[in-house]
């Protein structure tokens, strides 16, 4: 059975984008997906990135405009200046990590809910019952916001090392043995991948 190592940020633009047509690819290939959310800024300054804020204005300026149109393409809602970004990830990131540690719900839609509640709904993501009704929403126990911080922190970090020691550079990143598949729009190359492993 394939298996996918899908490394996130909670707050990232691209990774809202993918929606849920990752796990739609895995449950085509019955593959397993292990979700690591991690801390993208410190990933950027360990390979080379630049924070959005601090690009030259013509990476910021297209940026932009990929982003919006990359939405328009895939007729999501998407807002490109959302009131709570940035934003702390790590609080949303902690439960994701319990959810997937404690199991029953949709990992995939609690990920997804979680994104487009920063980018679509201008909710703040660090706040706990913004994080709460996410967790409920996605047949979770909202109480999963509250409990396993300190093994949702170390989790977190060691998805960071993870994912700089897998080659790991930006968000969405896909990984599936050697295979690595960056950005919303590979997700297409994914799933020829997982195709090719039947």
């Amino acid at each position: 059975m394939a298996h996918i190592d899908y490394y996130f940020a909670t707050i990232s633009p691209f990774a809202y984008l993918a929606g849920q047509r990752m796990e739609a690819v895995a449950a085509k290939h019955g593959a397993t997906v292990a979700y690591k959310p991690m801390d993208l800024m410190q990933l950027f300054g360990r390979t080379g990135g630049v924070a959005p804020k601090d690009r030259h204005i013509s990476r910021i300026e297209y940026r932009a405009i990929d982003l919006v149109r990359s939405a328009a393409k895939l007729d999501m809602a998407f807002n490109l200046k959302p009131a709570h970004w940035p934003t702390n990830m790590a609080p949303s990131s902690y439960a994701i990590i319990a959810a997937q540690n404690a199991g029953g719900g949709d990992l995939g839609a609690l990920t997804h809910s979680l994104m487009r509640a920063c980018w679509v709904e201008e909710k703040d993501i660090a706040q706990d019952d913004v994080i709460k009704a996410c967790l409920t929403e996605a047949g979770f126990d909202a109480s999963l916001a509250d409990s396993g911080l300190l093994a949702g922190a170390e989790t977190y970090g060691r998805n960071l090392e993870d994912a700089y020691n897998s080659g790991v550079f930006g968000a969405p990143f896909y990984i599936v043995g050697d295979e690595r598949f960056w950005g919303q729009d590979k997700i297409e190359d994914l799933d020829a991948h997982l195709a090719s492993l039947a």
